[in-house]
């Protein structure tokens, strides 16, 4: 599985910017049942945690509810630049990550 992150170009140091983050997973809630009848194990993505430089600066925790492939946007603003690292964990050892630098204009 896959994890897309996106900012915007030309961010400015202390102004509100958007970032934008994407996982390819297709999140089974544990609550429908297959082709026999069976239920389909869970399998969710249960969190989301960004760090700029190794400090967290922003984490959800999910529910089932959420659909498949899970978008997140939220607004940040930074005084310094650095690595942005977005990452994706869930069900069954689920871990995705992907990284943007930020370069003030």
């Amino acid at each position: 599985m896959s994890a897309l992150v996106s900012v915007p170009r030309g961010i400015k140091r202390g102004e509100v910017f958007e970032v934008k983050t994407l996982a390819a997973h297709p999140m089974e809630t544990g609550f429908r049942a297959g082709f026999n009848g069976q239920l389909i194990p869970r399998d969710i993505v249960t969190h989301l945690t960004v760090r700029l430089d190794g400090i967290e600066l922003f984490a959800m925790e999910m529910s089932p509810a959420i659909a498949a492939n899970p978008y997140v946007a939220f607004p940040l603003v930074l005084e310094r630049g650095g690595t942005l690292i977005v990452e994706w964990r869930g069900d069954n050892g689920f871990r995705a990550e992907a990284r943007a630098e930020i370069a003030f204009a």
